[in-house]
């Protein structure tokens, strides 16, 4: 009876554990059983003791930390995890977090508060870190192992010690130029905050602290900066600018399979800018400033940001390196752009399963609109418009910056167009009053908004093209007898303050509402004149029509009506200078009176 045997191995076991569990033992034991534990780690065989050195790793952040022994335990735990070295001095008062390149020294009191936090790179001297310093008095350790992860992949580069120490000092030697071009432009310009981000030469610059590196925030749309909360903008200023705020890129090296010469001296002379732009000079790349690296600079996104086929061909252009070291997966660009707007949506979660579905729905405050993303649409030889995600873009000269800043403006702001359409709500599609738009791209940096007209029941579509990241151009199209809905300058100016696509239509929508209640017979008259036109031809041999302009007494521009509703010119009827189109029969010349007294 084997099974009756391993039942009793079983329970003598149980009894055993239910007897050392009522055991009586001081809680000091037991810290100390688990510290021995962890300190025994680094013999354990990894891949066999995953799960043990997880939850120790638990065991570890769960434990306050309000001494000293407990605040240097948590320290070298988190530099375990980032696979570097620690060690205390002799009055465990310093924790120093070392590697190779760099290293962390974290001064202590004797009660375990924090002193000071200072980071060292090979051949410098240490220096304070005050976001090391906050996120530490804070005990927001996660932060605090996220910059020391950044510090090891700022080195993870290809070839040994001394090669990774010159790529380093490349990178040291970029981060000056930069930093003094932002200097230059705004001396040079005297732009605020907001400007700086918009339209600076490297966008608003915010040091490498830590391990956070360079970061260039670059773009950012009216929304960006909108509180939907108090319903009023933020007030940015130099010391309150969201590192999450708008598109931004940060700067950095890495390895690549090709060699390029990289300076690894600052390359900008001189401190006045040679225009009013506050456009540097720069000294000539050669062997005395730069090296032969198998590196390159990169500018990666803070997030992936969807780039037409056109506009990964420009970026590389500007550096003659291209983007992707392969072809990428090409697909079509409004689905990439509505893909990357609900993950912002969702904060990252995971896409649904309604990708495929480019029907969106807009409830504004007196208007709900339905916009159907038709991407699919040929553009140019019969092809769609395509594009792929760039996480990140390769340089070898500082003055290349501002060139991919620019177009990676240009791109966020046609993105920001079509994604102003991608929202997460829901409307039945039979509601009334629901509007229909179909969005539907002409270019890789225009497209068109279709949508019944307002008054009559023609189409009518708005063409925009994002001429770049600060102009975009409107053009309203609609046929002639249509009723005047609104001017391109009205549509052009509203787009310019809000980047929105539904914003503008119902601004489009508001405005011919305006115009129609201002002159109310109008556009029957004019579906009139053109019935009378068709059904009445004017007999051969009299004179030619006239068509009056609209100048304002006229806002339709409807042929032979002045502003005091009278036919134009002054002679008798049937003179030379009557209109055939409005008094050649006297009924109808009745039913224009009462039309516009009705």
């Amino acid at each position: 009876m084997a099974w009756q045997g391993e039942l009793s191995r079983m329970a003598a076991l149980l009894e055993r554990l239910h007897a050392k569990h009522n055991a009586s033992r001081p809680w000091e034991g037991t810290i100390n059983v688990v510290r021995q534990a962890m300190e025994k780690r680094g013999v354990m065989n990894e891949a066999g003791h995953q799960l043990l050195l997880n939850c120790l790793e638990t065991l570890q952040r769960a434990l306050k930390v309000s001494s000293l022994p407990s605040m240097t335990d948590r320290l070298e735990s988190i530099a375990r995890q980032n696979m570097l070295g620690s060690h205390l001095s002799p009055t465990k008062t310093e924790c120093y977090i070392t590697s190779d390149m760099f290293y962390v020294e974290v001064q202590l009191d004797t009660g375990g508060q924090l002193v000071d936090v200072k980071v060292a790179h090979q051949g410098e001297n240490p220096t304070s870190c005050s976001e090391l310093i906050q996120h530490l008095s804070e005990k927001n350790f996660e932060a605090f192992s996220k910059h020391l992860k950044g510090l090891v992949d700022l080195y993870r580069l290809p070839g040994d010690n001394k090669l990774k120490t010159k790529m380093y000092i490349a990178l040291q030697s970029l981060e000056l130029d930069l930093t003094k071009m932002m200097t230059m432009f705004r001396l040079a310009t005297n732009a605020n905050t907001v400007e700086t981000i918009l339209h600076g030469s490297v966008g608003w610059l915010t040091p490498r602290s830590g391990g956070n590196l360079v970061s260039l925030q670059c773009y950012m749309s009216p929304y960006d900066i909108f509180e939907v909360e108090t319903g009023s903008q933020l007030s940015l200023t130099d010391n309150n600018v969201p590192c999450s705020l708008g598109v931004s890129v940060s700067v950095t090296i890495e390895g690549t399979s090709t060699v390029y010469k990289l300076p690894i001296a600052p390359l900008i002379t001189g401190s006045h800018p040679v225009d009013n732009k506050g456009t540097p000079s720069f000294s000539t790349v050669s062997n005395s400033n730069s090296v032969d690296l198998p590196a390159c600079f990169f500018l990666k996104m803070n997030r992936p940001m969807p780039f037409s086929l056109s506009f990964i061909q420009k970026l590389g252009n500007a550096t003659s390196i291209p983007v992707f070291e392969t072809p990428p997966p090409l697909s079509l660009l409004y689905q990439l752009i509505v893909q990357s707007q609900l993950q912002l949506l969702e904060e990252g979660s995971a896409i649904p399963a309604t990708l495929n579905n480019m029907h969106f729905y807009s409830i504004l405050p007196d208007q709900h609109h339905c916009y159907f993303l038709n991407g699919d649409a040929p553009v140019q030889d019969g092809h769609s418009l395509q594009g792929a995600m760039v996480s990140k873009i390769p340089f070898r000269h500082p003055a290349q910056v501002p060139l991919l800043l620019d177009i990676i403006r240009h791109q966020a702001a046609y993105n920001t167009l079509i994604g102003s359409c991608v929202k997460r709500t829901s409307v039945k599609e039979d509601s009334a009053g629901l509007l229909q738009f179909e969005v539907c791209p002409l270019t890789d940096s225009s497209f068109s908004v279709s949508f019944q007209h307002p008054v009559n029941e023609s189409l009518v579509c708005v063409v925009m093209e994002v001429i770049d990241s600060r102009q975009v151009s409107c053009h309203l199209y609609k046929g002639p007898s249509d009723a005047l809905i609104c001017t391109d300058e009205f549509i052009t100016k509203v787009v310019t303050r809000c980047m929105s696509i539904p914003v503008t239509m119902r601004a489009i929508r508001r405005k011919a509402e305006t115009i129609q209640a201002d002159t109310p017979a109008l556009s029957l008259i004019a579906q009139t004149v053109e019935t009378m036109v068709k059904n009445n031809p004017p007999p051969s041999g009299s004179p030619p029509y006239k068509t009056v302009g609209g100048d304002g007494t006229n806002p339709m521009g409807l042929p032979g009506l002045t502003g005091s509703n009278t036919p134009t010119g002054g002679g008798p009827p049937g003179g030379p200078n009557f209109d055939l189109i409005f008094f050649t029969d006297f009924l109808f010349y009745n039913k224009v009176i009462v039309l516009i007294n009705m």
